[in-house]
């Protein structure tokens, strides 16, 4: 990359030029006799690669050098120079340049971020020099963050007050604050350039692509689901979501000037990442229990973009299954929480979600691909004011939760062999309830042995507790003859 636009922060040519390296003898942290000569080579090579307006070849000598002698001020002087001149030279380009020129790298933020720390270790190593404080100052001002750079300059000041170089930038640095002050006292037009060309709406955690092009973060990679090519000029693009970071810069100019829109459109992503006490979306696959723990394979581009509005919200989910009947979702279902999520390259994602609780469906409808419904929570019918009952029910619940630990060692030893039924139960015999709650114990104990759908989604209907764990006894008992009633 060349940057062959001249420096609009610094006051002369001299503090933003490169700097010769002059080996010496003293000091710390100086190599060894056999690298010196390699590290004159590394700073020469990079000098040169920088006056010829080659800036990230002369980054990687400065880097390589610097990994030879880390706190070498005149390394990290001219790498910050050269960190500060590719940050410029990327803003002061044109929107038609980015369109049709587009170039690969780091964006003009990062750059400046990197500036930035080489400034800082290069004020505490040159504290006397007004070159460090005006390299600090500039990145500042490229991160527009004026305040900063000020106290910067001031800084630098009460070292040199003479210094016409820092006056300069202080005056530079006023004016670029006030006409910014300025401009932002009238409302700014809005424009179809601060538009997202997917959702046509302004742009919300805005993401420059390598090629150029800005789209809304969640509208980017819904469009990768079925693709990994830009939506626009369909250039290969390899990113995902968990590396990728928005455009600091464009999101601070859009959260400034269009601030009522910038507030609607968040009011909007948060309603589709909170759904609310009683609004979840639906997982239509199978019939989870409260307990129960499974692994999911999510490769649908539906599942997979409410898969990411679910990791942005609550972590929550209802898991259904569609009746044959009707071809709709299921009355019944339970809500599961994904206790661990892992994305791969392919922008699948390979999710472990255990059950929590029940629901009962009210309403249910489609949401950009994906099922929503409104649910209500149900619970057992437990018998009140009848002391006897409930005292007969919890010592039903501890007999067969004694049972449980004596079926799952026989089970265990039964299947000694079958290393998948093995660790079944010991996933089953580590999320075992207390007794003490005998509807959540009654759950888990129906799930002990595998049971069909049909079956499954029975004891979700049942809101007897006593009878949910009679069935779960039958059920083990039937196992452990090796027979299944029908």
């Amino acid at each position: 990359m060349s940057a062959d636009a001249s420096s609009s922060g610094l006051p002369s040519d001299d503090f933003y030029d490169v700097e010769d390296f002059v080996w010496n003898n003293e000091g710390e942290g100086l190599p060894k006799r056999d690298r010196c000569t390699e590290l004159l080579d590394l700073v020469k090579n990079g000098n040169r690669a920088f006056r010829e307006n080659q800036m990230e070849e002369a980054i990687k000598c400065y880097t390589k050098a610097s990994n030879i002698q880390p706190s070498n001020p005149v390394i990290l002087s001219n790498r910050c120079t050269a960190y500060v001149r590719i940050s410029e030279f990327l803003k002061q380009r044109t929107p038609t340049d980015s369109e049709y020129r587009p170039l690969n790298g780091l964006d003009p933020t990062i750059h400046a971020e990197l500036a930035l720390k080489d400034a800082t270790r290069l004020v505490d190593l040159r504290s006397n020099s007004v070159k460090s404080y005006i390299l600090k100052a500039d990145a500042l001002i490229l991160l527009e963050k004026y305040d900063l750079a000020r106290e910067v300059i001031l800084s630098g000041l009460q070292v040199d007050p003479l210094s016409n170089a820092l006056q300069v930038s202080l005056q530079k640095l006023e004016k670029a604050a006030a006409s910014l002050t300025q401009g932002c006292r009238g409302k700014p037009e809005r424009s179809d350039d601060f538009d997202c060309t997917l959702c046509l709406k302004l742009l919300f955690e805005p993401v420059t692509t390598a090629c150029g092009h800005s789209f809304c973060r969640s509208c980017l990679f819904r469009a990768m689901d079925c693709s990994n090519k830009c939506p626009l000029c369909r250039t290969v693009l390899f990113i995902n979501p968990r590396t990728c970071s928005i455009s600091v810069t464009l999101n601070n100019i859009i959260q400034r000037n269009f601030p009522e829109d910038y507030a609607e459109r968040k009011s909007d992503h948060e309603s589709l990442t909170n759904f609310g006490y009683d609004l979840l979306p639906l997982f239509v696959m199978d019939v989870v229990l409260p307990c129960q723990k499974v692994l999911l394979n999510i490769f649908e581009p539906r599942y997979r973009l409410m898969v990411r509005r679910i990791m942005e919200g609550n972590r929550r989910m209802g898991m259904v299954i569609l009746d044959s009947t009707t071809g709709f979702p299921a009355e019944f279902g339970c809500e599961v929480e994904i206790t661990e999520c892992d994305p791969l390259p392919d922008g699948r994602f390979y999710l472990e979600v255990e059950g929590r609780r029940r629901f009962r469906i009210i309403n249910c409808w489609d949401q950009d691909g994906y099922r929503v419904a409104s649910v209500e929570w149900v619970q057992d019918i437990l018998p009140a004011n009848r002391p006897k009952e409930q005292v007969d029910l919890q010592e039903m619940a501890n007999n067969a939760a004694k049972y449980a630990q004596f079926w799952i060692r026989r089970a265990k030893q039964a299947a000694w062999q079958d290393r998948r039924r093995l660790a079944e139960l010991f996933h089953a015999e580590a999320m075992m309830p207390t007794a003490n709650d005998p509807e959540l114990f009654s759950f888990w104990l129906a799930g002990l042995s595998n049971r069909r759908p049909p079956e499954r989604l029975e004891l979700l209907f049942i809101r007897d507790t006593k009878e949910r764990i009679s069935r779960g006894l039958i059920y083990m008992r039937d196992a452990e003859q090796g027979c299944q009633v029908q």
